[in-house]
């Protein structure tokens, strides 16, 4: 496992690095300067600030109303305090409906809010504009399976890649968006077994999210495996703070579960 004391900062090459040793990544969300500073320190390879604000932070039903201002406000606190991890920041809702002003937004989340990767919520429709953000040397990760930003479209929070027709579909998608220039994807609510289908399939690093524990790494809520998040807490969610006295007790022991290939179990997965 690479440690803050071996590297200044986690590139997009480390994370090759460690999908291609077969070292699972970790990673977390953090929304300000305070939580960014522990999950850093611990050693957290990669930290997402998530449109999941909108939920854990503002208090809203979901991430839509999350918008490009509050992405870039709470990546810039965040970025003041990372210098270990790779930061990446989401595209919210209506913020890269076209190229030119996912183009646009991207600049600006990278410019003037510190991240070092985007990631939007992707599917077919948005080939072209990945592929545009590319072009631009923009690094991308694609979030696919369940979509929180199209949960109205969706119907709902749902579990993806149920059945062979969903499964093919998803992993078809999942090949356009790699060759489209994506760096990373994120996949999640997938059945685990569709996950492992997939995985074989795409040569990019994939972290999951109740997407099983074929994958190259996990990602989840800080609020979430600190136990503060309103609310029921998620299947594929665990609370670390569960036997740990400190934040940073928790941290680092879903760190080191991840690495052993502790969490996630079935328990935590979707068939």
């Amino acid at each position: 496992m690479y440690t803050n004391n071996e590297l200044k900062t986690v590139t997009l090459n480390t994370l090759r690095d460690l999908k291609s040793k077969g070292e699972k990544i970790a990673c977390l969300t953090a929304y300000d300067a305070t939580f960014a500073n522990l999950v850093d320190k611990a050693g957290t390879e990669i930290i997402l600030v998530g449109d999941s604000l909108g939920m854990v932070v503002q208090g809203h039903k979901t991430t839509v109303p999350v918008k490009i201002e509050d992405m870039i406000y709470h990546t810039k606190i965040v970025a003041s305090s990372v210098n270990y991890s790779f930061l990446i920041s989401d595209m919210p809702f209506m913020s890269f409906y076209n190229a030119n002003v996912a183009l646009d937004n991207a600049k600006r989340l990278m410019q003037d809010g510190g991240a070092q990767m985007v990631k939007l919520e992707g599917n077919r429709s948005q080939i072209n504009i990945i592929k545009k953000l590319a072009l631009s040397d923009i690094p991308i990760c694609a979030h696919i399976g369940l979509r929180p930003q199209s949960v109205n479209k969706m119907g709902g929070y749902k579990v993806q890649g149920k059945s062979s027709n969903e499964a093919n579909a998803l992993i078809q998608e999942a090949k356009k968006i790699e060759d489209s220039g994506a760096d990373l994807l994120l996949l999640e609510c997938v059945s685990s077994q569709t996950a492992k289908e997939l995985a074989s399939e795409i040569s990019i690093p994939i972290i999951g999210i109740g997407a099983g524990s074929e994958v190259d790494g996990q990602i989840l809520v800080l609020y979430d495996i600190l136990g503060i998040s309103q609310g029921q807490l998620p299947k594929f969610s665990k609370n670390y703070m569960d036997g740990n006295n400190t934040i940073e007790d928790a941290i680092k022991q879903y760190i080191q579960e991840v690495k052993t290939l502790k969490y996630p179990t079935d328990k935590h997965s979707f068939k």
